[in-house]
């Protein structure tokens, strides 16, 4: 049998037990089914029957009939004429009347399938036409495998009666018309007047710029009050001038360089990259606020952080309302099938932490990678195909078609009101120049350039249809393009007779507006985080008592019983009731904290148990959520993803500063699957594009012997980035101390990202834990300082952060080493230098200062030590530690016990004892280099 008969077989059977279904019960099946057997049974005569192969010819002519419809709608966007600038690849089967066992002959045949498109009983030809109008024309529709029938009817029922022709006005084409004419003039006047600078144009695409002006105001027209919108560098300029109104004078002095302020604190980025913030007009009267996120050129990096803004808005401005603000990413089509992130962000679209009401997609394909055929840069048939996996509507039109542009845009944004889903538009178009203006694209696509040269702009084929249509003259095209070459002549006029360039508008400003840039006193002043006691108390016994209707796990019983005796009995605390003491305070202050992340809920370490799971059912009950305030605690375990997570997390702690933000990886080395955000925002978008953001990020780190993969959260990677007091980065000691810094986001006048190295081992260390007054009087402590050795016999002085100190404690009161002083580092960045140059005035008979870390010396902390001090005249540093090592830690246990017995007994040998005592003797040393016994 081959593939068309199996077709046909399976249409024929399930036609057939619908004419069963009909004939027990019309109201069982839909209108048009039941309009199409009332048709057949008319035209047999009979009133019952069965399809068989004594059925009448006609009616299996029927059957193929709505084969050809059911085709058309499954495969029609095979055979649109979506490419403007080659021909199509061929695609077997076709579309011709015989691949449906139809032909010629049937053309003026009528037939009730007919009912199916909305005509009635018509004549082949007609229905045949309609199929070719609505499929095959410059727009191609895959909706087919949604497995909703009433969002598939939907489509259906838009498209065929209108036949996906587009029916606007003649004052909306000349609308479009003077959009396209800035799009195409506006890159045209850059390339003239800018020869060789880089701009990335979007010649070639320029229809996505009234595209984007008319779902504007399409969204307008139906709610949306605010649009988030993502982008890469291409065409950027041309979005920021034509969509976000941003001066063409403030572009301009960007390519004069006028706008560089030689005092300015910030280091810029380039005029590609820059976001923007601002209120445009709609037809309605309505003001419409847009947003364009600055973006990198790590091309898709965008796409979370965009959802992450969108979700803290739909959260805290708009009271959970998705109609109100709408995600609008715009990719390129090598970068939306080729980079992981897209599948990330889409993944997270409908669950309940990420979900932002749907996201309109537009992707510029220009049928090209930097240099990469699209043969060669995917897979799949479509760029867009990654969009079936989460069944997200895909439309792929001809980038030279702005009028079905537009149409499909607004039918998107309908459709996204309507039922809160992703869209996908694929707009087929070309890169008229290289990857940047100075890049040759013929010395890779030469027959693909040839045909670009000769084709005209979008513009140009836009003016002949509507002056052969009539809806507009050629004097008035002339006119409209004369005036807007003049405007902006005018505009670089009079950027080039002044000096500097000061009448900038605001950058993408998001809620955070203004930008206070801290000293460094103010970065290390003294913050108050302390709580009175009655109110620490009050909080913690509402989050410790268990309601009594609810049945927990035993364990969980057992655990918040034990917590419950903190709180009435001890008043000591370990790290998961810090936490959550912090947590409660801020939310009883009114500030809304997030959490999220793998497995954040119950925490990896079956330490935080903010959520409880009922015994009995799936049902959870969250503690935190039982205190009397509005604030609210929102937690949510994350799909297993990094680079996407981290990146929604940062958009949405950057639009509300109010809230505590937070992203926990589930062990801290994973956090390097999300390192472009890490590098591209966390560390320098305050630099590059004034951007603070108070997002604290939960790194577990620590050397437990769990191998390479499970111990370092990659301290030095952190530390290299740090600059400026750009980023925070703390190794916290005590529950206690974490408490304070992390109330610290919240308790300033300025917001920066905090970087924790968080405990795994020590979360049930008895020895890691704080007492009330430590909560109820005291702050952050940027360095700990010894309380047990004396100032007047210490020798040697040990400098270390995290972990490691519980160790050396250990070691220092077994032996009662009373001349050896330990002090914990507990924020590395901003470096408490001052305090600790002081060390060397009260411990003024101390003859070393030591590094010690668990780390391979070149890893961990020590890199960046080093570097800080190594012109210290006064302050000179050692280091103990692993030796540097290619992998963070070994996998062998016997190894990594040995390697911490020897750090830990090499921090307390003094000058001469190894010689007396062997207590660092060769064997211990070649234990802890290669895990011999």
């Amino acid at each position: 049998m081959s593939d068309l008969d199996y077709i046909n077989s399976g249409n024929a059977a399930y036609i057939e037990s619908l004419y069963e279904a009909y004939k027990q019960d019309p109201e069982s099946v839909d209108f048009g089914w039941q309009k199409f057997f009332e048709g057949f049974d008319f035209g047999r005569g009979s009133s019952a029957g069965t399809v068989s192969v004594e059925t009448p010819e006609h009616f299996l002519k029927e059957i193929n009939v709505l084969n050809m419809i059911d085709g058309y709608r499954h495969r029609g966007h095979l055979f649109a004429k979506t490419n403007p600038v080659r021909e199509r690849r061929k695609y077997f089967p076709g579309k011709e009347l015989e691949t449906f066992g139809l032909s010629d002959a049937d053309l003026d045949t009528v037939f009730n399938a007919g009912v199916e498109v909305g005509l009635g009983p018509a004549k082949l030809r007609d229905i045949h036409q309609l199929l070719e109008d609505t499929y095959c024309g410059p727009i191609g529709a895959e909706y087919r495998y949604i497995r909703n029938p009433i969002k598939i009817k939907w489509f259906e029922q838009r498209m065929e009666k209108q036949r996906n022709k587009p029916t606007f006005n003649v004052d909306e084409k000349k609308l479009m018309l003077n959009k396209l004419t800035q799009a195409v003039v506006f890159e045209n006047f850059l390339g003239t007047k800018f020869l060789g600078q880089k701009r990335f144009s979007l010649e070639g695409a320029e229809s996505m710029i009234p595209a984007l002006d008319s779902v504007i105001q399409k969204g307008a027209q139906i709610g949306i009050e605010e649009f988030i919108i993502g982008m890469a560098h291409r065409g950027r300029l041309n979005v920021l001038a034509n969509i976000m109104e941003k001066t063409y004078k403030e572009i301009f002095s960007e390519f004069e360089g006028k706008n560089y302020d030689l005092d300015s604190p910030h280091g810029g980025d380039v005029k590609y990259h820059l976001g923007f913030s601002t209120d445009v007009d709609a037809a309605n009267g309505k003001k419409v606020h847009l947003s364009l996120c600055p973006n990198p050129s790590h091309l898709e990096a965008v796409d979370p952080v965009v959802e992450g803004i969108t979700r803290s808005k739909i959260d805290f401005k708009y009271n959970g309302d998705f109609s109100k603000i709408a995600p609008i990413l715009i990719h390129g089509d090598a970068s939306v099938a080729g980079q992981g992130i897209v599948y990330e962000v889409l993944q997270m679209e409908k669950l309940d932490g990420y979900r932002t009401g749907g996201t309109i997609h537009l992707v510029i394909n220009n049928q090209i990678g930097f240099t990469t055929n699209f043969k060669d840069a995917r897979s799949s048939t479509y760029c867009t195909d990654v969009a079936k996996t989460v069944l997200s509507p895909v439309f792929h039109v001809n980038g030279d078609d702005v009028e079905a542009l537009a149409y499909v845009i607004n039918m998107a944004m309908e459709y996204r009101q309507l039922f809160h889903d992703d869209v996908f538009i694929d707009i087929l178009c070309y890169r008229r120049y290289g990857h940047n203006e100075a890049d040759e694209p013929k010395f890779t696509q030469p027959v693909l350039y040839k045909a670009i040269d000769a084709h005209p702009n979008p513009r140009e084929v836009y003016m002949k249809k509507l002056m052969a249509e009539g809806s507009v003259t050629e004097d008035f095209a002339k006119q409209v393009e004369k005036e807007f070459r003049d405007q902006l002549q005018k505009e670089l006029d009079e950027v080039k007779a002044q000096d500097k360039f000061t009448d900038q508008m605001p950058m993408f400003a998001g809620a955070w507006q203004g930008l206070h840039l801290p000293t460094d006193r103010e970065l290390l002043v003294s913050t108050d985080t302390s709580v009175e006691e009655a109110d620490l108390i009050e909080i913690g016994k509402k989050i410790t008592d268990l309601p009594k209707d609810k049945t927990f796990f035993k364990k969980i019983e057992k655990l918040f019983e034990e917590r419950s005796k903190m709180i009435n009995e001890t008043h000591v605390f370990d790290w998961a009731m810090g936490e959550l003491l912090a947590y409660g305070t801020l939310l009883k202050e009114g500030h809304p904290v997030r959490l999220s992340g793998e497995d954040v809920k119950r925490g990896t370490f079956s330490h935080r148990h903010a959520v409880l799971t009922l015994a009995e059912s799936e049902d959870e009950f969250t503690p935190l959520n039982t205190l009397d305030t509005e604030a609210k605690f929102s937690i949510y375990n994350s799909l297993l993803s990094e680079y996407g997570v981290l990146g929604f997390e940062y958009g949405y702690a950057l639009a509300n500063p109010n809230a505590l933000t937070i992203w926990e990886a589930q062990f801290g080395d994973f956090v390097n699957g999300a390192q472009i955000i890490v590098d591209q925002y966390i560390a320098s978008a305050e630099t590059k594009w004034q951007r603070g953001n108070g997002l604290v990020m939960l790194l577990p780190h620590g050397y437990e012997g769990q191998g390479p993969e499970h111990s370092s959260a990659r301290v030095e990677r952190f530390l290299e980035l740090c600059a400026d007091n750009n980023i925070q980065v703390a190794n916290c000691t005590t529950p206690a101390n974490f408490f304070h810094i992390l109330r610290r986001q919240l308790k300033r006048n300025f917001r920066k990202p905090l970087v924790i190295f968080t405990p795994k081992s020590l979360l049930r260390n008895p020895k890691c834990s704080s007492p009330l007054e430590e909560f109820t009087n005291g702050r952050f402590h940027e360095l700990i300082d010894d309380t047990y050795a004396d100032p007047k016999k210490v020798k040697r002085v040990l400098l270390c952060t995290g972990k490691i100190y519980y160790e050396l404690f250990e070691k220092q009161q077994v032996d009662k080493r009373t001349d050896v002083a330990i002090v914990r580092i507990e924020q590395l960045y901003p470096t408490p230098v001052h305090h600790i140059l002081k060390l060397k005035q009260k411990y003024s008979k101390a003859k070393e200062f030591i590094w010690v870390q668990e780390e391979p010396e070149n890893m961990g902390g020590w890199p960046y030590i080093c570097r800080k001090f190594h012109n210290d005249k006064v302050f000179k540093l050692n280091i103990i530690s692993r030796i540097e090592g290619a992998s963070t830690a070994t996998g062998y246990a016997k190894q990594h016990a040995a390697q911490q017995l020897y750090i830990i007994n090499k921090a307390f040998e003094t000058p001469g004892e190894k010689d007396v005592k062997g207590t660092i003797d060769k064997t211990t040393k070649k234990m802890a280099e290669t895990g011999a016994d």
